[in-house]
């Protein structure tokens, strides 16, 4: 007799894995959200009266080939809190706090002990940028994924007063383009990283530039800006931020340039991190097709007024801030 299961679902895997998260689950919510694990829908209580006009920001998004690497070291903690904190960073770019986080986690033959620690991830990055995981989707469809892999992608929705939508209109000739650090490759650029280094290298491999194995750099976690950078959006001297994800430093700051001006950037103003030589060299790339797939240690930018410079640093002191370019 043909049944669920032995088609391929196992329904009370996924009861398991929903029993094992939800105590993390839990955590990220606030008094907003109005409706427990599990109902059709989440509900979350839309108001905002510290807000002049708000405005709602959705972004949706995945890790890429970045999975790849979590498959071939057996690492899975660290992928989910790359979906949230690109997305978190995706809105801010906007100008948006975030407020709820959903997710979809598909896989042929649903695990358990996997799935749970990937939801972690999920859960522990929207605590930590006080974002609610309010719902989700684990789907266990059977042929549709090799054994042992899994695809998961992640919708957020933020708010931002409508006067303090990013980028301002009052971008201009002279303004000064700040860099903060990334942690590595965040999401982007992992299919152009494996094809060069895995031909010569092994993901468990220890390479001293890198302080540990060649997995652990790559799986370095796509760290968020927003709790740096929502107080300093509120003081309103950030004019526009640029997330660098896909298509580099000039792929994603040109979205932010008026008509009329021109992106300068000065590829000699910081230092680039060791793992992006590495994958340069192994693969043999140029550098216009680095700067192309990768953030090259350049994770978000920040646009402000010359005159604004000096306090701008100061503020993101921390973050050992460059100034990498202009607008001309």
């Amino acid at each position: 007799m043909l049944t669920y299961s032995s088609s391929g679902v196992n329904i009370e895997a996924g009861d398991k894995t929903v029993d094992a998260i939800k105590p993390y689950i839990r955590r990220t919510f606030s008094p907003a959200v109005l409706t427990d694990i599990g109902l059709f829908g989440g509900l979350y209580d839309g108001r905002f009266p510290e807000l002049e006009h708000p405005v709602l920001v959705a972004s949706t998004d995945g890790v890429g080939t970045k999975l790849k690497i979590a498959f071939m070291t057996g690492i899975h903690g660290t992928v989910g809190q790359d979906l949230v904190n690109h997305c978190v960073n995706d809105i801010l770019a906007c100008g948006a706090k975030p407020l709820f986080f959903l997710d979809y986690f598909a896989t042929g033959a649903l695990k358990p002990d996997i799935a749970a620690e990937v939801i972690k991830g999920l859960a522990l990055a929207c605590e930590q940028n006080g974002c609610a995981l309010i719902g989700g989707e684990t789907a266990e469809m059977p042929s549709m994924y090799a054994v042992g892999e899994y695809d998961m992608a992640g919708t957020i929705v933020g708010v931002v007063d409508k006067p303090k939508i990013l980028p301002h209109k009052t971008l201009a000739k002279g303004d000064i383009l700040i860099g903060l650090a990334s942690t590595g490759l965040h999401t982007n650029g992992y299919s152009l990283a494996r094809a060069a280094l895995f031909p010569k290298y092994d993901v468990n491999q220890h390479i001293d530039e890198l302080g540990g194995t060649l997995g652990e750099a790559l799986l370095a976690v796509h760290r968020s800006y927003a709790n740096l950078l929502l107080p300093l959006i509120d003081k309103g001297n950030i004019k526009a931020l640029s997330h660098i994800t896909g298509g580099g430093i000039v792929g994603n700051t040109k979205r932010i340039v008026p008509e009329g001006l021109e992106l300068h950037i000065d590829w000699s103003s910081w230092t680039i991190p060791p793992i992006f030589s590495i994958i340069q060299q192994a693969g043999s790339i140029i550098d216009e097709e680095m700067r192309k797939a990768f953030n090259l240690g350049i994770g978000m930018i920040i646009a402000v007024a010359p005159e604004h410079v000096d306090e701008m640093m100061q503020a993101c002191a921390s973050e050992k801030p460059i100034i990498i370019g202009s607008l001309k």
